[in-house]
């Protein structure tokens, strides 16, 4: 506990943005190197991936992600950000709690290494806040011969103690869109005497299946232009592919495996089924590209008072939760191998 709670303090006051995650890969190499686990790095730039048991298959991968947000951190305590603008925020300043949960299961899986019936590969990923770091570490392969890949996300909704996911899609498809429209006549200049030749505007949008999601990026398209032809403009409108991510859905037999490792270890009244969530995860490229479970790490202690929203400069994450999400971790990849041997037989 004191251990992981000392690296996620490290981590935390010295907070790095996406494919920035210099210091915090270092940190990352440093207790692998400890801990005797080969490794992996640079991965997609500041990425590392470690390796756990016999090399050979089956391979179950757990993720963690590593990057900061770029806010100002308002909470004043020992260990607070020394980077002006930059936290580990997201999901309640959780990346850093993140690799620090990661590292907490490497160590109890690599006293182990040799009962394995596998291999399970660390991936410690840059740049989820936009940066499509995951799109990166599949390009160069990270994944490749993984039958699963298992994520978690701290969150304040839920009690310590508690987990909650679902089968099936559990957050959005996400991208962004901008759409220039060229006028003639349009008070929306600096001044209040100038008539700008064109406005831009855009937005986010967000859907829960494929389908849905493309046919919502032809209708903005459509209902832009046309509107824009009725008005006697032109419209054009961008997508910003590399920003967009596909709905994070969960395969429903890992959902299996996750009710009961989790029952088992928590109860299965602390294993609650959610509903989906409009919030995008970057988690969602892993689990479109081999099949993915994603769950939700309850944090949430009354004793020590509210808890501040997703993506808060006063959020402040309860380390009490560390040796859970070490444990889960730990005991959903190894109960994989031990039920999964005849994949590569």
């Amino acid at each position: 506990m004191d251990w992981t709670v000392g690296i996620r303090r490290k981590i935390h006051e010295n907070p790095e943005l996406g494919y920035e995650e210099f210091e915090t890969s270092k940190i990352i190499r440093a207790e692998l190197d400890l801990m005797g686990i080969p490794y992996k790095y640079p991965v997609a730039v500041t990425g590392v991936v470690g390796y756990i048991g016999a090399g050979k298959p089956p391979f179950v991968a757990l993720r963690a992600d590593m990057d900061a947000l770029a806010m100002e951190e308002l909470v004043e305590w020992e260990h607070k950000s020394k980077v002006p603008g930059k936290m580990h925020a997201c999901g309640h300043e959780s990346h850093d709690a993140h690799v620090a949960m990661l590292l907490g299961a490497a160590k109890v899986l690599q006293e182990h290494r040799n009962d394995l019936q596998g291999t399970i590969v660390l991936v410690f990923q840059p740049a989820e806040e936009g940066g499509g770091g995951a799109k990166k570490m599949l390009d160069a392969g990270v994944l490749e011969n993984v039958d699963a890949i298992f994520g978690l996300h701290v969150s304040a909704r839920y009690p310590i103690g508690v987990v909650t996911s679902r089968p099936g899609p559990i957050s959005a498809a996400s991208s962004f869109f901008e759409a220039v429209v060229t006028i003639g006549k349009f008070q929306g200049g600096g001044a209040f005497n100038v008539i700008p030749d064109s406005v831009t505007i855009g937005g986010t949008f967000r859907a829960f299946s494929k389908e849905c999601f493309f046919q919502l990026r032809q209708r903005i398209e459509e209902v832009i232009t046309k509107q824009a032809s009725v008005q006697r403009c032109n419209a054009t409108v961008i997508f910003d592919e590399k920003s967009s991510y596909p709905v994070n859905s969960n395969n429903k037999e890992l959902h299996q495996h996750f009710r009961k490792v989790a029952g088992d270890m928590l109860g299965l009244q602390n294993v609650i089924e959610m509903q989906p969530q409009m919030g995008a995860e970057n988690f969602a490229l892993f689990s479109e590209a081999i099949p993915g479970l994603f769950f939700f790490l309850g944090m949430k202690n009354e004793t020590q008072g509210p808890i501040q929203s997703v993506h808060s400069s006063y959020i402040r994450v309860n380390e009490e939760i560390f040796p859970y999400g070490a444990a889960l971790h730990a005991s959903l990849a190894t109960t994989y191998l031990l039920e999964n041997p005849s994949k590569h037989t």
